[in-house]
């Protein structure tokens, strides 16, 4: 690994002076933290990152390599990294799996993002619970690096809701996947299952598509901002809406999508999917202090009297006082804060989940979910 310097400051005028790896380079966005132990390839190609910088507070990242992706695409969320910058107490410069290609910091070059290691990133981590989420900067070089400056630019940068990350994440054109493994087909006429899903792109993790295959149904991808008939035209049997990076206030057209067809359409939402879903119906939503990023979280059941550990990344959530005369109601709840984690609606046939069932990573407990829903259909 090439010797680089490396300086993280956050817009609270707090900086971290650590050892550069990955891609010389400057970067600034959000500062979100994520407590999953493994999986980094799946999260740094989630496209929920967009505009924010990863940091994990697991000690050792890249211990396991990186995967080729064309030959393990499960991996992999997405064609590319996500998040403009990364930040690790460790980059493992050894890796030891058999199906490693490559180390995290040759991973982080490929794609030109910059990491920093070598700091204490749990110390961070309670430093940002304590004061919330903020903007940061990150310059990683073999030269001196002007920290004051970095703090700067992360002072001056935009909150987070001030950008429209969907448009730049979403698919520009449709796409088909076949039932069963989720292979991706040239058009319409290859599509063959019984139940077909539209799934409306806000930043879709590739696990989604392939779990909704895996448990009966074909699946066209259509742009965030496609229009109901543009939707009907596909005739689905379901709507998905998924994950996707910023506010979801700012996503109007797959809101009054939503609002639109639901009536005739059964919907299955997750992450951000979840939320549009609720302000489609005049809820609310707000951002949280950290947010919830990780594969530890436990969620309560209401309805089955369960609980799931769950995987989880998001920063915004339901505001529970605004569903009322919407016609939700809360099936699944948060046990560490409380927030809600899944809707269903007494008119119409809308799941939701603010957590991840499709998972990857974490672990499958709620799995269930997509086959329960895609069986209860006509």
């Amino acid at each position: 690994m090439d010797e680089l310097k490396a300086v993280l400051a956050l817009e609270d005028g707090t900086i971290y002076e650590g050892l550069g790896f990955g891609a010389p380079g400057r970067t600034a966005g959000e500062l979100v933290f994520d407590t999953s132990m493994t999986g980094y390839e799946e999260s740094l190609t989630d496209p929920s990152f967009v505009g924010q910088i990863l940091m994990m507070t697991y000690p050792l990242i890249g211990n396991y390599g990186v995967a080729d992706p064309d030959l393990h695409p499960e991996r992999f969320e997405s064609g590319r990294i996500q998040p403009g910058g990364f930040v690790v107490r460790e980059a493992c410069t050894r890796p030891s799996h058999r199906d490693s290609v490559m180390t995290i910091d040759e991973y982080l070059k490929m794609d030109g993002v910059p990491g920093i290691q070598g700091i204490d990133t749990r110390e961070i981590t309670i430093h940002i619970r304590d004061e919330g989420v903020m903007n940061a900067a990150l310059e990683v070089s073999s030269g001196e690096i002007d920290a004051e400056s970095l703090v700067t630019e992360a002072k001056e940068r935009p909150p987070l809701s001030e950008f429209d990350f969907v448009q730049l994440v979403s698919t520009d054109r449709p796409h088909f996947h076949q039932v069963g493994d989720g292979k991706r087909v040239d058009d319409l006429d290859a599509l063959r299952a019984a139940k077909r899903c539209v799934v409306i792109d806000c930043g879709m993790k590739r696990s989604i598509v392939r779990e909704v295959a895996r448990n009966g149904a074909d699946v066209v991808v259509l742009p965030y901002d496609a229009t109901p008939d543009q939707i009907a035209s596909y005739e689905p049997d379901f709507l998905m809406a998924t994950n996707g990076p910023g506010d979801p206030v700012r996503v109007e057209p797959t809101i009054e999508t939503i609002g639109k067809l639901a009536p005739d359409v059964p919907i299955m939402s997750i992450c951000m999917g979840h939320q549009l879903t609720a302000l489609a119906f005049g809820a609310k939503t707000y951002k949280m202090r950290f947010g919830h990023r990780g594969g530890n979280h436990p969620v309560k059941d209401l309805v089955r009297d369960r609980v799931y550990i769950t995987t989880q990344n998001h920063g915004f959530a339901i505001e529970p006082d605004s569903l009322e005369n919407t016609g939700f109601e809360v099936t699944m709840k948060n046990l560490n804060d409380g927030s809600i984690e899944g809707l269903t609606h007494q008119d119409y046939t809308i799941m939701t989940t603010q957590f991840h069932p499709e998972a990857t990573p974490g672990p499958h407990d709620s799995l269930f979910l997509f086959r329960e829903f895609i069986d209860s259909l006509p």
